[in-house]
């Protein structure tokens, strides 16, 4: 079962060292995608596959998130700019969207990655029967 917690937490996590590694184009944003996925693997617990999943749906939210908002952005932008305009950019912005579903994939991937190895360095698991409040 899907910890949602540990999904948005990651994708938090993920989002905002995203906007700060914009100083440090491309290796900010692969930072970003390791870490979010470590916490999100981390959070979730269960070994390698559990934190795998749980990584994978924090980096995917991640990507398809800034994706659509940068294809909306362009796509009002040359709105503003009349009917030409709109049509343009609606079409810089489809293929914006398309580019940014694209690098989302291989983000998504990295950061299942990182998600397993936070699987791993998470010892309780949750596969063992006890849930969080039994644990008190």
């Amino acid at each position: 079962m899907t910890d949602w917690r540990a999904v948005i937490i990651g994708f938090l996590v993920t989002t905002v060292l995203s906007i700060v590694g914009l100083a440090i184009p491309g290796i900010g944003q692969f930072v970003a995608g390791l870490v979010g996925g470590f916490v999100a693997g981390y959070l979730a617990g269960g070994g390698l596959g559990r934190g795998f999943w749980h990584g994978l749906l924090a980096g995917a939210f991640g990507g398809i998130v800034v994706g659509v908002l940068l294809a909306l952005v362009v796509a009002l932008t040359g709105w503003a700019a009349g009917p030409i305009g709109g049509l343009l950019s609606g079409v810089a912005g489809i293929g914006i969207l398309l580019a940014a579903l694209l690098v989302s994939f291989i983000l998504a991937l990295e950061s299942a990655l990182a998600g397993a190895v936070g699987g791993l360095f998470n010892p309780r698991s949750q596969s063992s029967g006890r849930t969080r409040r039994s644990r008190r």
